[in-house]
Formats: C-alpha cells, sequence, structure tokens
C-alpha cells in the first residue's frame, strides 16, 4: 500500500470484532457492531503549530488504538476497508500487559 497520510492524519486498519464473549457465547454476525479498536498503518509527518512548525504525532505504526464510534473516513485500498483519520479522534493508545512488563525491565 503506498498511502502516506497528510499533516496529523493517520491510516487505521480495524480489528476485527469479537465473535464470541468470555462466556462462550457466539455473537451472530447480524449483532455485531463495528470495532472501534484498530491498528495504525500510516502516520502523517506531524500537526502544524500556531508557529507553523510541525509537532510529532503521539502514535506511531503499528499502535494498537481506541476510536469514537462514528471516527474518521472509510477508504477502501486494495480490496481493503480502512480507515482516515484526525489524531485528535483516537481517544488511547491500548497498552498489552506485555508491554508493560517489557518496559518496567
Amino acid at each position: 500500500m503506498n498511502l502516506r497520510p497528510l499533516y496529523d492524519r493517520v491510516v487505521v486498519r480495524r480489528l476485527e470484532a469479537e465473535t464470541t464473549t468470555k462466556t462462550g457465547i457466539i455473537i451472530p454476525d447480524s449483532a455485531t457492531e463495528k470495532p472501534n479498536q484498530g491498528e495504525i498503518v500510516a502516520v502523517g509527518n506531524g500537526a502544524l503549530t500556531d508557529k507553523g512548525e510541525l509537532r510529532a504525532l503521539a502514535v506511531t505504526v503499528g499502535d494498537h488504538i481506541l476510536f469514537g464510534k462514528y471516527s474518521g473516513t472509510e477508504i477502501t485500498i486494495d480490496n481493503e476497508t480502512l480507515l482516515v483519520m484526525n489524531e485528535s479522534d483516537i481517544l488511547a493508545i491500548i497498552v498489552d500487559d506485555c508491554d508493560k512488563q517489557e518496559s518496567a525491565a
């Protein structure tokens, strides 16, 4: 994929929705919502400040993120549906327990 977003925009691939609950109940496709978690596949150069300087983004390629239900614009490239959104639409970066242990060592 040759796509580079501009400024403070990021390209996100949605993570697959859970099809089974923790208790083992299978959720049918018709009852599932689009997931609000994704993986960043491309980032822009940075956000413009009031002084006209570029500020680096807080997220990087490969980060798993949480975003709002109606955030971003869906695009289709190479038969894959992706989201393009502003950095401000990202609510949080999801940190795995494994990442916490590695950073503490």
